[in-house]
C-alpha cells in the first residue's frame, strides 16, 4: 500500500492549513489563493493527501503561452505566436514527507495531465519557473531545459515525452 493517495482535485475538506513545505510564499498559495484561483478558473491545483487526510503535496497548472520570438529554436519552431504551453505554476511537498518521492510522484501526474489536455487543445510544453536554483535540478533530472538567459525557467517539449512513454 502506498502512503500516499493518488493526487486528486483541491477539495473543501482538505486540511490546508497544516501545509509546511519550506517555502512560505508556496504554503500561503496553498491556504489563501488555491480555492479562490479554482473558483476563477484560473488554475487547478491537485492534492496528493495521506490516508488520515493531511496534505503531503500539491501541484497547479494553468494554460499560459510564450511569444515565439523569446524561445529557444527547439521550442519555437513552426509554432504559432504566441506559443502554446501548459504552466506548472506551483509543486510543492510538506517538509514532513519529502525526500519519499512524492514530488516525482507530483510532476509524473501534472505531465500525464498535460498530455491528457493536449489531446484536446494545442499544447506545446510544459513551462515552471523553479522558485529557487537549488529546485532547477529536479526538474532537469525529469527531462527539462532551461531557457538560454533565464536561470529558472524551464521547459518540457510534450513531444520529448510521447516519444518517451511510446
Amino acid at each position: 500500500m502506498t502512503e500516499f493517495l493518488t493526487p486528486r482535485p483541491l477539495a473543501a475538506g482538505d486540511r490546508v492549513g497544516e501545509f509546511r513545505c519550506g517555502q512560505e510564499q508556496l504554503d500561503a498559495w496553498l491556504r489563501g489563493r488555491a480555492r479562490g484561483n479554482e473558483r476563477s478558473g484560473a488554475s487547478r491545483a491537485m492534492v496528493s493527501v495521506t490516508r488520515e487526510g493531511r496534505v503531503a503535496g500539491y501541484y497547479c497548472l494553468s494554460s499560459s503561452s510564450i511569444v515565439r520570438d523569446l524561445a529557444p529554436a527547439g521550442l519555437a519552431k513552426q509554432q504559432p505566436d504566441p506559443i502554446p504551453v501548459v504552466l506548472l505554476g506551483r509543486l510543492a511537498v510538506d517538509e514532513e514527507y519529502a525526500g519519499r518521492g512524492l514530488g516525482a510522484s507530483l510532476l509524473q501526474h501534472a505531465v500525464t495531465r498535460a498530455i491528457e489536455a493536449a489531446e484536446a487543445i494545442g499544447i506545446r510544453a510544459i513551462l515552471v519557473h523553479a522558485m529557487m536554483e537549488h529546485e532547477v535540478p529536479f526538474y532537469e533530472r525529469f527531462g527539462f531545459t532551461r531557457f538560454p538567459g533565464e536561470e529558472r525557467t524551464l521547459f518540457l517539449l510534450l513531444a520529448d515525452v510521447r516519444a518517451t512513454i511510446a
